[in-house]
């Protein structure tokens, strides 16, 4: 049965700074979203899909793509080279979720080699026939459309980009501050507030938001509707909340959602190492992160935090 609940549109007319968790690979899964979930994180997306083999599998499909009642806003974000398998992708997974993304941003080469990606900002006429076939094909008007970008070196072009795809109808657009080319250089805030004054669709800012405190003076700087996060919300998964740094309880409560839903321990303990990399010392980490079992994570952090009853005693 389709739903056809609130929009998530509806989150960014409450005037509120909008908070996002990132699409990440490996990471953003089911169990990653419920934890965050609990620490003020108001959208979540998934990990970038590539369109053409979750239509093209089953097995794909079920791997790919894991959701429960509760894991709600949910974006999906595919990777895509044509309107039609982006459309269709969007068809299948429409009644799950509330909205699709494009990956417009992905600089990795093997991305970029297949069409995906990064590529696609060079290619506005494409990018607005992707847009508009999603909303053409998903029978659900709150359903959203997206694209998650990075910006060119001449800005003229992204804000084309923009124009375009907002002339498609747009959601909103997640705007990633750098260019293809760079990875850890300052995000370009000011080409954020550019693209953001040029175009009347929510825009989101994404790029080195750690802590809440960014999240404010992001929005001061750029006037953007939201700010996504990624890595900021590995080591922290408590910061949408206010917290510096992981809270205890956030460890135990990923234990508990962990354990809940069947987190592979490759996957549960790495983050964990994410979460507890910025509270503990050199050689307590070297001892965590050799740890080879789900029992012995858990000894550890009995032995070496306490359980959260002995929060603030």
């Amino acid at each position: 049965m389709k739903t056809s609940g609130p929009s998530v549109m509806d989150m960014f007319e409450k005037g509120k700074v909008v908070k996002i968790c990132a699409p990440m690979v490996r990471y953003s899964k089911l169990a990653f979203r419920s934890l965050v979930r609990k620490y003020n994180c108001d959208i979540c997306f998934t990990p970038m899909i590539v369109a053409a083999d979750f239509m093209r599998s089953v097995k794909a499909r079920d791997s790919e793509f894991t959701t429960n009642e509760s894991d709600r806003p949910l974006i999906v974000q595919f990777a895509a080279s044509d309107a039609e398998t982006l459309a269709a992708a969007a068809c299948v997974v429409a009644p799950f979720s509330d909205g699709v993304d494009l990956n417009c941003g992905c600089p990795q080469r093997w991305a970029m080699s297949e069409g995906y990606g990064a590529c696609l900002i060079n290619k506005p006429e494409l990018v607005k026939d992707m847009v508009r076939q999603v909303q053409n094909q998903v029978d659900n008007p709150n359903y959203t459309a997206s694209i998650k970008i990075r910006i060119h070196k001449d800005l003229r072009r992204t804000v084309d980009l923009c124009q375009k795809a907002e002339s498609a109808g747009v959601s909103w657009i997640t705007v990633h501050g750098r260019t293809a080319d760079e990875r850890h250089q300052p995000v370009h805030y000011d080409a954020i507030k550019t693209i953001k004054d040029s175009i009347s669709v929510p825009v989101i800012a994404n790029g080195d938001i750690k802590y809440l405190r960014d999240v404010e003076s992001v929005h001061q700087l750029t006037g953007v509707d939201g700010v996504m996060a990624a890595r900021g919300l590995l080591a922290n998964p408590a910061m949408f909340a206010g917290y510096e740094d992981t809270p205890l309880e956030c460890v135990w409560d990923w234990v508990d959602i962990a354990i809940e839903q069947g987190t592979p321990f490759t996957c549960f303990h790495h983050h964990l190492i994410y979460m507890l990399e910025r509270v503990s010392s050199q050689p307590e980490r070297k001892v965590f992160n050799s740890l080879s079992s789900t029992s012995a994570v858990i000894d550890y952090l009995h032995n070496t935090y306490g359980s959260v009853q002995s929060l603030g005693t």
